[in-house]
């Protein structure tokens, strides 16, 4: 009985599945960057949403770091994978438009 309260009201820890957000696809590496389409649900269809990712090297001779800037657009999808598939074709549209002035205030995120 506790757990269909803890439904009911949302206690718990919610289940990760292929509908959250953070759930990546497959990293495609492009020119001397990585994309990782990220798609969010929305209703019954897929928003298009993505990652761009690249490696730096780390100060003082540590392990590169890896830089990261997302992006989310307007467009909608009826499945999670075709909005995968636009979501690398976007992020490599960036990456033709913006390349390493993505990533020019070192932060470790932040958005494209």
């Amino acid at each position: 009985m506790a757990s269909f309260f803890s439904k009911l009201f949302g206690g718990g820890k919610p289940e990760a599945n292929d509908d959250s957000p953070a759930a990546r696809g497959e990293t495609v590496t492009y020119k001397e960057f990585s994309i990782a389409a990220s798609p969010m649900r929305d209703g019954d269809q897929w928003r298009l949403c993505g990652v761009i990712l690249k490696a730096v090297p780390g100060t003082d001779g540590q392990d590169d770091v890896q830089l990261e800037r997302t992006f989310i657009r307007a467009d909608l999808y009826t499945s999670r994978e075709e909005a995968e598939t636009f979501a690398v074709r976007k992020g490599q549209q960036i990456i033709d438009e913006q390349g390493d002035r993505l990533f020019a205030d070192g932060a470790p995120t932040g958005r494209a």
